[in-house]
């Protein structure tokens, strides 16, 4: 008798953190209520629709996705670092809470491959959860947007101009009149990937990747072999940032009156009163292998809302334990193997100023959570 191999050994969410995760608002989602980057959505989808003259299939789907579904029918290997414990939130060893939207792109290609549509535009719009650093421009919770367009049985296959127009068509509609470039970039469920950079000012700025969809993720979902199709995800956060000229991701989700009520349109923001920042150096000890995303990670569960005042953490440099002067060992309890971390917090709330003593009872919960060093150095206490 065969029995069913056991799944591997993976650390999940604890019950309260899924719940927790799970009750951030989707802000892609209307019936949470009205937010401009629905509109950024319907302008993208509306450009192809009338580009292309194909019909386009919207679909918005429970945030916890099956891990074949997220990662192995898009070609992910098994060994991809991404898939580690530290980058993905694990509900179960199969199931994830999804770390991109393209998660729901394999379900939606069963569909067409049992019931064919001969040229469709697949519009995935949602939130999706990552560990990651804490600055203006990152949050664990963001937004993305897969667009992809299949063709079966119609026509020629869809190549790299098809590409070009859809690049040109989405920058257009969601940040119309910036310039753009593309880079090489690999994907394992694309071919020819690409990485789309938009212009703020001298700099350019991430907003998302594409390519042309890989033949095996195609033809995994049993769509026929003269099957085609173009790939492409957006970060629709850094877009609406772009589009109404907002330095700072927090303020999508402030419950700030003057702030929150430019949240439902894509006209320009007009900044109100910004709060002063506070800044606090912070010299902690970490094991070996902590990295950047799992430091926020960790900053973020412990900080709870109170996350909401952490404008950013920055690490300004990394020493070795053998390396730094025996003083400086003492100082902060290091132990061999540990390295050495500077920090610069900002703290800055979007809605009320924080006295000295608020600054400093942030700065201990962050650092209590990330020092992992035998002595400590409190605030206010020297």
């Amino acid at each position: 008798m065969s029995s069913t191999p056991a799944l591997p050994t993976i650390p999940v969410l604890p019950a309260d953190a899924l719940r927790r995760m799970l009750a951030v608002r989707d802000l892609t989602d209307p019936a949470g209520g009205d937010h401009a980057i629905q509109q950024l959505i319907d302008a993208v989808e509306a450009a192809l629709a009338g580009r292309w003259q194909v019909p386009v299939r919207r679909r918005q789907t429970n945030p916890v996705a099956s891990t074949s579904d997220n990662y192995d029918r898009l070609r992910y290997d098994p060994a991809d670092v991404t898939r580690d414990a530290r980058y993905t939130r694990y509900v179960r060893a199969d199931l994830v809470l999804r770390s991109h939207t393209t998660a729901m792109i394999p379900p939606l290609l069963d569909e067409l491959s049992a019931e064919p549509v001969p040229d469709v535009v697949l519009s995935c719009p949602g939130i999706v959860y990552r560990r990651d650093v804490i600055d203006r421009q990152h949050v664990s919770e963001p937004h993305q947007h897969d667009i992809w367009r299949i063709r079966a049985g119609v026509g020629r296959r869809l190549d790299e101009r098809d590409l070009e127009e859809q690049i040109e068509a989405v920058l257009a509609a969601a940040v119309p009149g910036r310039k753009y470039r593309t880079t090489p970039a690999v994907h394992p469920y694309t071919l020819a990937g690409r990485q789309i950079d938009a212009a703020d000012g001298d700099r350019w700025v991430e907003v998302g990747e594409c390519g042309l969809a890989h033949p095996e993720v195609l033809a995994d979902a049993g769509l026929p072999p003269d099957a085609s199709g173009l790939a492409m995800g957006l970060g629709l956060d850094r877009l609406l940032m772009l589009r109404k000229g907002i330095d700072d991701i927090r303020l999508l989700r402030s419950t700030e009156p003057r702030v929150a009520a430019q949240m439902n349109d894509l006209a320009a923001y007009v900044p109100v009163s910004a709060m002063p920042p506070a800044r606090r150096d912070l010299s902690i000890a970490v094991d070996g292998d902590v990295v950047e995303e799992e430091m926020g990670d960790r900053l973020r569960e412990a900080l709870g809302p109170h996350t909401r005042s952490v404008e950013s953490v920055e690490v300004l440099a990394v020493t070795a334990a053998e390396d730094l002067p025996a003083p400086a060992r003492d100082r902060i309890g290091i132990t061999a193997g540990q390295r050495n971390v500077l920090l610069r917090v900002v703290l800055r709330d979007l809605e009320r100023t924080l006295t000295t003593e608020d600054a400093n009872r942030l700065r201990d919960r962050i650092y209590a959570a990330l020092h992992q060093g035998e002595a400590h150095q409190w605030a206010g206490r020297g």
